[in-house]
């Protein structure tokens, strides 16, 4: 079955940086568009980026988060990164990934942002 299992995140301070992967597996990894979400306590669900099939291709990112948070992909490893840089307080959340059109989550990896 679909799965998706996320790592990667912990306690860091202001301006550190982290990055988070996401290995999937249970289906044809490089035909889907992925996509990194993010869950901060008592409020919705976020989408922060999305990468194109191809490792390397093309990318998006929220506003929130550009310039500072960058989606990568790796279709040998069938694994989706998050290089997150310049990390601030309000980046404080539980980071999902996602491929485009299925509707699977894993359980997600936790990024906590405080001196």
């Amino acid at each position: 079955q679909v799965q998706f299992v996320e790592s990667g995140g912990g306690l860091v301070q202001p301006g550190g940086s982290l990055r988070l992967s996401c290995e999937a597996s249970g289906f044809t990894f490089d035909i889907y568009r992925m996509r990194w979400y993010r869950q901060a306590p008592g409020k919705e669900r976020e989408w922060i980026a999305t990468i194109t099939t191809q490792t390397g291709g093309s990318t998006n990112h929220a506003d929130s988060v550009k310039g500072r948070l960058t989606i990568s992909r790796d279709n040998t490893k069938n694994t989706v990164y998050l290089q997150m840089d310049s990390l601030k307080p309000e980046d404080t959340a539980v980071y999902f990934c996602n491929a485009y059109g299925l509707d699977t989550w894993g359980q997600g990896t936790r990024v906590t942002v405080s001196s």
